[in-house]
């Protein structure tokens, strides 16, 4: 399994396209795991993490939660969290938010950017520095180059470490679902030494 210290030491290296990544693939599943896990519940969404649930074992006590849940209470939980809680969002999913104070700022255009130097077009509908999709376009760098890109060590240090800490800690504070309490709880886990 790929750890935050192996990507730090590819990022600390001389040249970090050079230090190639370890484990990749499984850090990229699990990328791809924890965006869908962030994204808006809809009629299927309680199946598919279920279906998750029986290889992510950390997704197990959620699954079984929701279960139990309606679809409109799921999407109750996720909207307070996520895009419009009152009095405030908990955890707004975006870097821009965490690192400059408000959404769509200077983190936007930098993220906009590692995204075309991959050769990637970003979404016009969500801001760029979206986790889900920053997190989806990680797993993606990983499938392509196993992990051993510059690019990957930029998105994964310089962005994703200085903010994703803080927000999983505000997740596992602040949910009220055991849901998104377990993926904070994954999330810390993996920048632990970032």
């Amino acid at each position: 399994m790929l750890t935050p210290g192996d990507v730090a030491a590819a990022a600390n290296g001389a040249d970090r396209a050079q230090n190639p990544v370890r484990g990749g693939r499984e850090l990229a599943d699990t990328c791809r795991v924890i965006a869908l896990v962030l994204a808006q519940p809809g009629d299927e969404s309680s199946a598919i993490l279920s279906e998750l649930a029986e290889t992510h074992r950390w997704l197990q006590d959620g699954a079984r939660e929701i279960a139990g849940l309606s679809l409109d209470r799921w999407q109750a939980g996720h909207m307070r969290l996520f895009v419009s809680g009152y009095p405030k969002t908990v955890c707004p999913p975006f870097e821009s938010h965490y690192r400059h104070g408000q959404l769509c700022g200077p983190a936007t255009s930098e993220i906009d950017a590692i995204y075309r130097r991959a050769g990637l077009e970003p979404a016009a509908t969500i801001p760029a520095d979206y986790l889900g999709t920053m997190l989806e376009c990680a797993a993606w760098l990983i499938d392509r180059t196993g992990g051993g890109c510059g690019l990957l060590a930029e998105l994964w240090v310089d962005h994703l470490g200085a903010w994703v800490p803080r927000f999983a800690g505000d997740l596992v504070a602040g949910s009220e679902l055991e849901l998104y309490r377990a993926l904070g709880r994954r999330l810390t886990q993996l920048f632990l030494d970032a």
